[in-house]
């Protein structure tokens, strides 16, 4: 598995314990609560991943919001909510990762750790947030 694939991983359980928890920023981005210690590589973009996604949460939800079809922000699984915010944090401020490979990245994370459906639904709102953004 690669450094920038183990990175997102981290970052999606980060913040799906942050929902969870409601645990200390620097806590949760020194990644030490992971069985398995990061490479350095990879704990500096999980952290920015995480970092950046936190201090933009509520403009974040606001683009998933805007991208649901017939669901309600409150019915997304935690899980599915992760992963959505890494993605959507990655489309709309890491410009320099292609937007397909964030797609494509969440896409896989949802189908590792959350229900067989749901990389479908990541797929679409994401690809909603993608379109969006490109206008």
């Amino acid at each position: 598995m690669g450094t920038r694939r183990k990175a997102r991983i981290a970052a999606f359980q980060a913040l799906y314990a942050w929902q969870e928890t409601q645990d200390d920023r620097e806590k949760l981005i020194g990644f030490d609560w992971l069985d398995d210690k990061l490479d350095d590589e990879t704990l500096v973009f999980a952290s920015l991943l995480t970092s950046g996604t936190l201090d933009r949460i509520d403009e974040v939800d606001e683009h998933i919001k805007t991208h649901l079809k017939k669901w309600s922000f409150e019915r997304i699984s935690r899980v599915d909510l992760a992963i959505l915010r890494t993605g959507a944090y990655a489309l709309l401020f890491q410009k320099d990762i292609p937007a397909s490979v964030t797609i494509d990245e969440a896409v896989e994370i949802a189908k590792k750790f959350s229900s067989p459906e749901s990389y479908r639904f990541v797929n679409g709102v994401l690809d909603g947030i993608r379109k969006a953004d490109l206008s």
